[in-house]
């Protein structure tokens, strides 16, 4: 993850929304960040059964955390209609993430 951020943000862009990208900005381990939203949009397209094909994209799931930190999931483009299709009604996400390791649980709602 550390060489995507330093490549800059025309690289980011293609997995990350602008508002990910201002947050994870503004942290002191930013690739941290970065690679624990990396782990939560996997986690969540591998919850759906789908993985990342048929066109959907990264940069359709957008997790941002509310004003007390909790991760929140929001989703755009293919991947919503995806989970409007299967009528998942929420999502409960959580990151971790320490020097190398990043990690997120993701469970679906129907």
């Amino acid at each position: 993850m550390e060489k995507l951020v330093a490549g800059g943000r025309p690289y980011l862009e293609t997995i990350f929304t602008d508002n990910e990208m201002d947050y994870c900005e503004t942290r002191a381990r930013k690739s941290e960040h970065y690679a624990a939203r990396y782990a939560a949009k996997e986690a969540i397209l591998k919850a759906l059964g789908s993985g990342w094909r048929h066109g959907l994209a990264f940069s359709d799931i957008e997790i941002i955390n509310d004003e007390l930190g909790k991760p929140q999931v929001f989703l755009h483009g293919k991947v919503k209609k995806i989970f409007d299709s299967h009528q998942i009604k929420r999502t409960a996400i959580s990151l971790s993430h320490i020097e190398e390791i990043a990690l997120a649980i993701v469970i679906l709602e129907i």
